[in-house]
């Protein structure tokens, strides 16, 4: 007969519960403000609030509110004052701050505490910068190529192999030994030191030598190692601009693409995205209290130089370090990098490698300096365009600072580990700057292009009446074609739309055009599910069931045809999702969640609902169907 387990309405209700809640954000619509970021040595502090209030109030720029929020400083203002405001903070405040355009959040503060967030709007909903990069894999190879033409050096200068020429040609590199005894154990050497080269002797009259070459796999492993190096790199630069949810993504073999929604600043962008870095080994002189006197005094030992640390002090100015002249190693000798857990003292370390070089140098240094400090130095140089008497003048500003300060333990040269770190997350981070602290290779930009928040709304006012149309017009034909059991469905399609929005908003997806048009194909599908159910039933009263026995057996027997039905389009959103990037992940993932939270409310809540209305009568002469 017609049951329902009571465990089924408690999991039910909490499913209902716990969607209207998660769903709830989505309804708050998000302030336009200008986010402000502090660069090192400036702070976001009562100072720095009144300085904007007093010049957006000078200028007669109308805003709502401006305050502290976590690192930055928000001002919430009109969408219509966004971009006039943003201009005149950022002349306001010079190279000290990063202003950016971006969207505030009006979710109240118990929402957010239990994780609920609304749904992030993709570029082409939201508007904001959209960027093609080219990537010079070419460049790549011939730094690879240049790196492995010093470590054969290096190895060859060792063993006292004496060298006529080592030359980086477009495909190889050529080695010329002096004398013909030494080719041998010169091609053993090279062979041991760089295993994943093909080493082949020079044939016929071209005199003792050999050439290097990178096979096809190892050329095809760097070129993707390029690519996603580069990729992370532009990942953790455009966190500078406070940017919700970008798209940073390789297309192809050799493009990067960057979507920056709510990002109406151009040139900001590509300043950030523009920028690059490297890394330097220097050894530490003296301590801390001696960079501070130095510093105050200005006597500085004739060796050295003082370098501001990443770690700031008791009144939050950066710490002072004097470092030597002479760089150990730069970052474009470095191999790689790895965080862990020291095995001996648990304590977080890095593990880093570098090339033969500089591993030699950094072995010299470390055999005559053990209990000496080593200082990581992080530089980057960021392109600055400037209008001086109506032209454009281009310059670079370079920042620097001691990312690391450790004390060598023991002599090492290509590869060692550093350790003293406070925490895992800050040797994370170490290792993920040591690994990108200079582009792997350099980029172009290929194409640019921006889009204007009028369009993102025009195109989620669109998308939301398209959806709110059909499924009203879906209700309405339910209700008046199957009657109560039609009102059973609208019950079950509205649950089924609950928890579809609520699963991505704590997802934390980004809803573009596409992942619309996948919220609309699941409610389709949520009623075929419905209507194959009722059609069941139907069936079942035409052959002269009971009325209670047709609806027991109606959603028995549609459960396995909705799940055969709904386990290939399943498939193919996995597919998607699999193997599609971008609006087709949107749209890949709205499917899947859509169509798992459809065959539950299609053949769960439904029955639920029905067992609620009819399961009680013992006597039922008929059902509204």
């Amino acid at each position: 007969m017609l049951e329902y387990a009571r465990w089924k309405y408690v999991l039910a209700l909490i499913l209902i519960v716990a969607s209207s809640l998660y769903a709830l954000p989505n309804l708050y619509p998000q302030d336009a403000a200008v986010q402000i970021t502090a660069n090192r040595g400036f702070a976001v502090d009562e100072v720095l609030e009144a300085r904007v209030e007093k010049a957006l109030k000078d200028a007669g720029v109308p805003f709502k509110s401006a305050a502290k929020e976590g690192e930055n400083l928000l001002v919430r203002l009109g969408s219509e004052d966004q971009l006039r405001a943003s201009e005149l903070l950022r002349e306001e405040l010079g190279r000290g701050y990063i202003v950016a355009q971006n969207l505030a959040s009006t979710v109240p503060g118990w929402l957010d505490m239990i994780g609920a967030r609304p749904m992030l709007l993709g570029l082409d909903l939201q508007g904001g910068v959209h960027f093609l990069l080219q990537v010079d894999q070419q460049a790549a190879l011939e730094r690879r190529e240049a790196t492995y033409a010093e470590q054969i050096r290096v190895v060859l200068r060792e063993n006292r192999i004496a060298t006529e020429d080592v030359e980086v040609r477009p495909r190889d590199v050529l080695v010329r030994v002096t004398r013909q005894e030494d080719l041998a154990k010169a091609l053993t050497l090279v062979g041991a030191d760089a295993p994943e080269l093909q080493l082949a002797p020079l044939g016929g009259n071209a005199g003792p030598g050999f050439t290097t070459t990178i096979p096809e796999a190892t050329l095809n492993a760097i070129l993707d190692e390029t690519i996603n190096q580069n990729v992370q790199i532009l990942r953790n630069r455009i966190n500078a601009l406070g940017v919700a949810e970008p798209v940073v993504q390789r297309q192809g073999d050799s493009r990067i693409v960057v979507q920056l929604p709510g990002v109406q600043d151009t040139a900001l962008a590509k300043r950030v995205i523009g920028a690059t870095a490297t890394l330097e080994f220097r050894a530490v002189i003296g301590d801390e209290a001696q960079a501070a006197t130095a510093q105050a005094t200005g006597n500085v030992p004739p060796d050295g130089r003082i370098y501001l640390q990443r770690r700031t002090g008791a009144d939050g100015k950066p710490l002072p370090l004097i470092l030597s002249k002479r760089i150990i190693a730069a970052g474009d000798q470095l191999v790689g990098a790895t965080s862990g857990t020291d095995p001996e003292s648990g304590t977080p370390k890095v593990d880093i490698t570098l090339n033969a070089s500089a591993g030699q140098r950094m072995f010299d240094f470390t055999s005559q300096n053990v209990g000496q400090r080593l200082a990581v130095v992080y530089i980057e140089r960021i392109p600055e365009v400037k209008l001086v008497d109506g032209r454009e003048v281009r310059s670079t500003r370079v920042t620097e600072e001691v990312i690391s300060a450790a004390t060598v333990q023991g002599v090492f040269g290509r590869q060692f580990q550093t350790t003293g770190l406070e925490s895992p997350a800050e040797a994370q981070q170490l290792a993920l700057l040591l690994r990108s602290g200079a582009l792997a290779a350099p980029m172009e930009f290929a194409e640019e292009r921006i889009i204007g928040p009028s369009l993102g709304a025009e195109n989620v006012a669109r998308g939301l009446e398209s959806i709110a149309a059909s499924f009203l017009l879906v209700l309405v034909f339910f209700v008046i074609y199957y009657r109560m059991f039609g009102l059973i469905t609208n019950i079950a399609l509205l649950v089924n739309l609950l928890m579809l929005v609520a699963v991505m908003s704590i997802f934390g997806a980004t809803l573009s055009l596409p992942g619309l048009a996948g919220i609309a194909l699941t409610v389709g599908l949520s009623v075929d599910a419905n209507v194959l159910i009722n059609e069941r039933i139907r069936e079942e009263l035409r052959a002269g069931n009971t009325p209670l026995s047709s609806i027991a057996t109606g959603f028995d027997k549609a459960a396995g045809t909705i799940a055969d039905a709904n386990v290939t389009a399943l498939l193919a959103g996995v597919a998607l999702f699999a193997f599609g990037t971008g609006p087709v992940k949107g749209f890949a993932l709205s499917l899947i969640v859509g169509i798992l939270t459809s065959m539950y409310t299609a053949v769960s809540v439904s029955r639920g609902v029905a067992t609620l209305v009819y399961g009680r009568r013992k006597k039922l002469a008929g059902v509204a169907i």
